[in-house]
């Protein structure tokens, strides 16, 4: 009855992925079937064996270790061949224990693992796994003892019983290098993810702490294959078992963190501190009461990693942001293949399909940055547009020439310096078009020629001040000869006296780090109300600034005692 209801379980679990993919047609979840439907096979021929037996449990020893630390133990063990699908091949024997020992089939000795404590010489010790093979004439069906005989002088605490398992010898060597396989090639998998996200981040201009936090999970997760699985590549001494597994429970321990840290900074999660603290405290207290059940602590880190994900990635969904829905789909799918596997397999592929997710709003990330550079590309080529033409419409070209031809004809030695101030200024013009950023000291000097130029123009003296200015400082081109233009336009010509524009910088260095550009037009202004700031040429100045500096702007025009006060927040990039 309970086979029946895991494989309906299953079948109906693998139908709701395939449902899910008719809704949302996404290559995505091709990957996951493709991975679900594979993983389950080969689970299947994992665990098929072409041998029945019987291990008698009951009567075997499990305190058998002696008082002393030197003291040899025997441990018999009864076990009945019941039947055997595939007589062709040796029959293999498995032995799972601590301790330097040697094992005898019927009193027959077949192999030895590690070398035990004599008198004088220490004991060397062996593997917590190892295989054996059964003399053929020696394997026929029935009944038949195992002995174990040994010595375990380090690690006595652990109390651990010896596991038998009988098994086709080619079967007992052919299945880690099946499984090694599939988890070399995910291993091999996120190396390359590490190294291609690494370099992208130290060789990106923008550092973006996604790329960085993707590219180091990747990095755990491919340590931790390679320490799970490396005990089918290396010999390590029962001593150091626990050293592998306290390795492995630290990994997961920083991914269960680092995933779903990874999940609220390409969400916005807004509790981001609140969430991750009680994660810790929670991974902290199955640490704690777990403590020594590493498969149990492995397992809980990976639920709770699951759960704080899955809650992210259905506020993500719920605020429709796109990629939600497809990560809660993954974290489900990871959630079915760690229930109906086998843990050892279920974990790394849930695992994969955790990362498959992550990467999937990856390529969502990179296609929105890459609709940005275009769109950038073509706001820069339109703002150069704007540049050029703000000095060459044609009501200023005629409204400056009709001057120029007043001038000329009234005073040529004036004339000839309202002509150079103009070709000064085109020049500069010309100069900074295709420009960015350029130094203050060059958006100064064009502020200084076109007011030399309006002087003659409106036949009104404008005169310049600074203060505090840092020359090494950069500013994006006509952004301040743009508020001169609109002080101009919007102030009274004085019946006496000049209009001053006066420029001033400050740097705040405590709280909140900016720097400020405050210029102040000293004149009567025209009637006119703060919402015109939505004009054209505010409009150039935000566009402008948010080329070079995103959202880590303020700007502000405003009406004070003296005139008009306009200023550019400009705060450090986080």
């Amino acid at each position: 009855m309970q086979t029946a209801l895991r494989a309906f379980e299953m079948h109906f679990g693998i139908r709701y992925l395939f449902y899910l993919y008719l809704m949302y047609r996404s290559p995505f979840f091709i990957v996951l079937l493709l991975l679900l439907f594979s993983s389950c096979k080969q689970y299947t021929e994992y665990v098929k064996s072409d041998v029945t037996y019987y291990v008698d449990d009951e009567n075997r020893p499990h305190d058998y270790l002696g008082k002393a630390d030197n003291s040899v133990f025997k441990v018999p063990i009864d076990i009945e061949i019941l039947k055997r699908e595939n007589k062709s091949t040796p029959l293999g024997l498995q032995v799972t224990a601590f301790g330097s020992f040697d094992v005898y089939w019927d009193g027959v000795f077949v192999g030895s693992n590690g070398k035990m404590a004599k008198s004088g010489q220490p004991e060397i010790p062996g593997t917590e796994l190892t295989y054996y093979q059964i003399p053929e004439k020696l394997a026929n069906t029935g009944k038949h003892i195992v002995t174990v005989i040994g010595t375990q002088t380090k690690v006595r605490e652990a109390n651990r019983s010896i596991g038998l398992k009988l098994e086709s010898f080619l079967r007992l060597h052919r299945a880690p290098l099946v499984v090694m396989s599939f988890m070399n090639l995910m291993a091999g998998a996120f190396l390359i993810a590490f190294i291609y996200y690494f370099f992208l981040y130290i060789n990106s201009t923008r550092k973006e702490a996604t790329v960085l936090l993707f590219g180091i999970i990747c990095l755990l997760f491919f340590c931790l294959l390679i320490i799970e699985y490396v005990k089918f590549y290396i010999d390590i001494p029962y001593t150091h078992f626990y050293t592998r597994l306290q390795i492995v429970g630290l990994l997961t321990f920083i991914i269960s963190i680092l995933v779903p840290w990874y999940f609220m900074l390409q969400f916005g999660f807004k509790r981001k501190r609140l969430f991750l603290f009680l994660l810790i405290v929670t991974l902290l207290t199955i640490y704690i009461v777990y403590y020594g059940h590493y498969d149990y602590t492995a397992i809980y880190f990976s639920y709770a990693m699951c759960a704080v994900s899955l809650i992210i990635a259905i506020d993500a969904a719920y605020r429709k942001i796109k990629g939600g829905l497809i990560v809660v789909m993954g974290l489900l799918a990871s959630v079915i293949v760690n229930k109906y596997i086998f843990y050892d397999f279920g974990l790394f592929i849930a695992f994969t399909i955790i990362v498959l997710s992550m990467l999937y709003l990856h390529t969502i990330r990179a296609k929105a940055l890459e609709e940005a550079h275009n769109a950038s590309l073509l706001l820069s080529s339109r703002l150069q547009l704007e540049l050029v033409k703000k000095n060459i419409q044609p009501h200023f070209l005629r409204n400056t020439l009709t001057s120029l031809i007043d001038w000329i004809e009234e005073s040529p030695q004036q004339g000839v310096v309202f002509i150079r101030a103009l070709a000064d200024e085109f020049d500069i013009m010309n100069s900074i078009a295709e420009d960015t950023l350029i130094p203050i000291r060059q958006e100064i000097e064009l502020c200084r020629k076109h007011l030399e130029v309006m002087s003659f123009r409106k036949e009104v003296s404008y005169k310049w001040e600074e203060k505090n200015i840092d020359a090494n400082e950069e500013i994006p081109p006509a952004v301040l000869h743009t508020i001169i233009e609109n002080g101009i336009t919007h102030s009274l010509p004085p019946k006496q006296g000049s209009i001053t524009f006066s420029l001033s910088f400050t740097r705040e260095k405590q709280y909140k780090q900016y720097k400020q550009y405050t210029l102040l037009t000293v004149a009567k202004n025209r009637n006119r109300k703060k919402e015109n700031s939505n004009g054209t040429g505010f409009k150039y100045i935000k566009a402008r600034l948010n080329e070079s500096y995103g959202s880590n702007w303020e700007f502000d025009s405003f009406a004070v005692e003296e005139g008009w006060c306009t200023t550019i927040k400009i705060f450090n990039k986080k």
